[in-house]
């Protein structure tokens, strides 16, 4: 072997070097800043979906950008505060009244009478609670230790919502800019295929979250409907909460049946018990029947795909990714529409020869191409 062998061989060992290193230091950069990361995607996927409006707003009311994002932006938060309202200051009402009555429940509880008294005796589960009274004393001097921990979570749950909403709000504001500087970059020829691309993208987005909250509301109405029938206090206020449990993909519904099963078992065992039920059948009906019809729907997507991307999703990404699966395999599929050539997805027409003029027809087994499709290159 000549030196100028030995010579290409270890440039080649070295490039494949530098690029494998390379590869472990953007992983590692990746993972260190995946909660950065995950807070500018989300951003994003609100971004796109708030983009039609905002721009709806700027071309019929006022034509400045940033006052058109602003009152935007101030609507939605307007809108989302009325609605807690809605949700915390009856269950502050409520609350407030528990904690009133907590002595009397107590006692009544220790005597085996009340709703909770009679639950209890009903499941023997005073007995149990009385004989491993010290048991249940440290379990509960151990659920005190991880306050400082909680009190964290909560802390960085709302420096990544505002920063979330900050990121949000610069790019609904800078979108004609970033997108006329992407337009400047891939030129003139494939610019109006890009705006198709992120038109078909931005209604994927908007559908998904108009699917999603369609959803919500189906499954807030049901319930509010079994709690009402079967005499459950406060349904109104619960299946509000089951709504906005919902609203979180593939876990929404089982947070929910917790919130109401746990008030149905409140006013008596067999409410609770009918309550679980209704939910258990529900979920089935919601994860398998409502989310892949009407993600499809709203989508475009077949219910398989719908299906099949959350469940893949979720299983690499945990919440995250079950939150933006649907509307990825919704881009990717546009995406695969317009960069893959419709000559690789489908047959291609028989080619003619100009000389014979031949008909498209004339090709045996050949069909030419339909009505309204514009000729072969150069035919």
């Amino acid at each position: 072997m000549s030196r100028a062998d030995d010579r290409s061989t270890a440039r080649r060992t070295l490039v494949v070097i530098g690029l494998v290193l390379a590869t472990v230091v953007a992983l590692g950069l990746v993972w260190a800043t995946r909660r950065v990361l995950v807070w500018i995607l989300v951003a994003a996927f609100f971004a796109v979906a708030l983009k039609p409006l905002v721009d709806g707003v700027e071309r019929r009311f006022v034509r400045h950008r940033a006052l058109a994002t602003l009152l935007v932006f101030v609507a939605t938060f307007a809108a989302l505060a009325a609605l807690v309202a809605i949700i915390v200051l009856p269950l502050l009402d409520e609350a407030s009244r528990f904690v009133n009555r907590a002595p009397d429940l107590l006692r009544e509880t220790r005597a085996g009478r009340g709703p909770l008294g009679d639950f209890l005796e009903r499941f023997h589960l005073q007995r149990y609670a009385s004989a491993h009274a010290d048991q249940l004393q440290r379990y509960g001097s151990r659920l005190s230790q991880p306050a400082v921990g909680l009190v964290r979570g909560v802390l960085e749950t709302v420096a990544g919502t505002v920063t979330v909403v900050v990121l949000a709000y610069l790019m609904v504001l800078e979108a004609p800019k970033i997108v006329a500087g992407i337009l400047g970059l891939v030129g003139d020829g494939p610019a109006e295929r890009v705006r198709r691309v992120g038109r078909d993208s931005s209604r994927t987005i908007t559908g998904y979250l108009s699917g999603n909250l369609l959803i919500s509301v189906i499954c807030g109405g049901l319930t509010f409907v079994v709690l009402f029938l079967t005499g459950v206090p406060f349904a109104g206020v619960i299946a509000l909460l089951v709504a906005i449990a919902d609203l979180i993909p593939l876990v929404g519904a089982t947070l929910g049946a917790i919130i109401a099963a746990g008030g149905g078992f409140v006013h008596s065992p067999t409410t609770g018990l009918i309550v679980l039920v209704y939910f258990v059948v529900y979920q089935q009906v919601e994860n398998h029947l409502l989310q892949p019809l009407i993600y499809s729907r709203a989508v475009r997507l077949n219910p398989l795909t719908v299906l099949v991307s959350v469940l893949i999703a979720a299983e690499l990404a945990g919440l995250v990714g079950a939150l933006l699966a649907i509307p990825a395999a919704g881009i990717g599929q546009i995406l695969l529409r317009e960069f893959v050539p419709a000559g690789r997805r489908t047959l291609p027409p028989p080619a003619l020869d100009p000389g014979r003029g031949g008909h498209p027809h004339d090709a045996a087994g050949g069909r030419g191409p339909e009505l309204g499709e514009p000729p072969p290159a150069g035919g």
